[in-house]
């Protein structure tokens, strides 16, 4: 069963299992002891310590082994706003983190610190002259991905960390999506990352802080890890977990080439094969394995629930699934749509043919969802006006979620005349992102929102 979901869990590389297997024997000692056991499991943590700093490009002494990639970001946060509280509690993060970076930003802010979120652009990628407009005297630390997790957008590092640093104000990279692919370029500060984002175990993740950076460690500490990870080392799993750094980044030049060709297969065939669809993320500026694209008039759930049935594992951040009633906020922070969203995320080696049969396989699967829907089969045609067209029609859809709000707005909107508009009364969180989505996509004018009696009202004019 092909397996399109790498950039949540990439499977085990076997590297990786060569290496957790072997170092079961040598690494379940305390690497804090002297004798032979002891320094056994040293000799492998130092090891496994200097290869990460190699693949980082960074000194062996600010590698920090922690429990998760989440971990590892909610460290890095918390003690560089610690280590730089008298300068400010001012913090900088953009819109299309990870939750993990949220998150924290969340408890910085409920603590009495200021966040500011800067924005980005349609195909998900950030300015740096943006986050130079957002900084600020008393900034402490600035956020930035290295690549997005759910659309595959590569963002500017270079560029913002040199706006930064101009600034004296350090700051953190997530890497967890690109750290497999190569280093991260720039001047960077801080720098997160996460095992089985590569094909290593789970469990691990990666915290780097440079010399020089100010960090005030939080919460209880030991001697381990430089006081900034408490708890006894994983050392089989970091082995396993630097191994496999050294194993996919040996293969990145081959497989990136290969991967990209057949993302940009996906990005091209997706909307020769289905209507109504929307391919999001920068097409240029992107990782190699990573493509979405959102359908319309389709429940996400039934989406990923079909192509599940059909032998393809696929996630997603509709906001039409099981999971969440709310859309995903990276697609909202880019104003794409999100409702029937699909996210195909190629694990290294994955062959051409199951891209094909893929391919062969989505526009069924996408037709059986809408037509259980009963969603509109194209766009309505444009009609002229007649006397008896109301001038404006209400669309009462209270109660009811993505993507049904947006199907019987495309079932009414050719019933009003050319300049007439469409009132949608919709509760469902979604609405307020894919309805301006689907004007856009549809050439219809999207005239804004306002409170109703009960939920929001979605105002359409029809233009077409």
């Amino acid at each position: 069963m092909p397996y399109f979901d790498a950039a949540s869990s990439a499977p085990l590389h076997p590297v990786a299992r060569q290496a957790l297997l072997a170092s079961l024997d040598e690494g379940w000692a305390d690497p804090a002891r002297l004798y032979r056991e002891g320094r056994r499991a040293r000799m492998l943590l130092d090891a496994a310590r200097e290869a990460a700093a190699e693949a980082v490009g960074c000194r062996a002494d600010e590698v920090v082994f922690t429990a998760s990639g989440t971990r590892a970001v909610h460290t890095g946060v918390a003690g560089a706003l610690a280590g730089r509280r008298r300068v400010g509690r001012h913090l900088i993060v953009s819109s299309v983190e990870h939750s993990s970076v949220l998150h924290s930003a969340e408890v910085h802010q409920a603590s009495g610190g200021t966040v500011e979120e800067v924005p980005v652009g349609r195909e998900g990628r950030v300015s740096a002259s943006v986050y130079a407009d957002a900084l600020r005297e008393d900034t402490a630390l600035a956020c930035l991905q290295s690549a997005n997790h759910e659309v595959g957008t590569v963002q500017p590092v270079a560029q913002v960390a040199e706006v930064c640093r101009a600034a004296g104000v350090p700051l953190l990279v997530d890497a967890a999506q690109s750290l497999g692919w190569g280093p991260v370029e720039g001047d960077w500060s801080l720098l997160t990352g996460s095992a089985h984002k590569w094909g290593g175990p789970s469990g691990v993740g990666l915290l780097v802080v440079r010399k020089g950076v100010r960090f005030a460690a939080q919460g209880p500490v030991d001697e381990r890890e430089s006081g900034r990870a408490s708890g006894f080392e994983n050392i089989p799993a970091i082995v396993a977990a630097v191994a496999s750094l050294r194993a996919v980044r040996a293969e990145a030049a081959q497989e990136a080439g290969r991967l990209s060709e057949l993302t940009r297969r996906i990005r091209t065939r997706v909307p020769e094969l289905l209507t109504d669809v929307e391919v999001v993320g920068d097409a240029r500026h992107r990782l190699p394995g990573i493509v979405t694209f959102s359908c319309l008039y389709v429940d996400g759930e039934a989406l990923l629930t079909e192509l599940d049935r059909v032998g393809f594992s696929v996630s997603s951040g509709s906001s039409c699934t099981s999971s969440t009633l709310t859309p995903s906020h990276v697609l909202k922070a880019m104003g794409v749509l999100s409702e029937g969203n699909v996210r195909v995320s190629l694990p290294t080696g994955t062959p051409a043919e199951e891209v094909d049969r893929f391919l062969d396989a989505l526009p069924g699967v996408v037709t059986g969802v809408r037509e259980k829907l009963g969603a509109p089969t194209s766009a309505p045609p444009a009609r002229p006006a007649r006397p008896a067209q109301a001038r404006e029609v209400v669309v009462d859809s209270l109660g009811k979620r993505c993507p049904v709000p947006v199907i019987e707005l495309a079932k009414v909107i050719g019933t009003v005349p050319i300049g007439g508009t469409v009132r949608v009364l919709s509760d469902d969180e979604a609405a307020r992102l894919d309805i301006p989505a689907w004007c856009e996509m549809r050439a219809q004018q999207y005239l804004g929102e306002e409170p109703a009696e009960t939920g929001t009202a979605y105002l359409i004019r029809r233009t077409t």
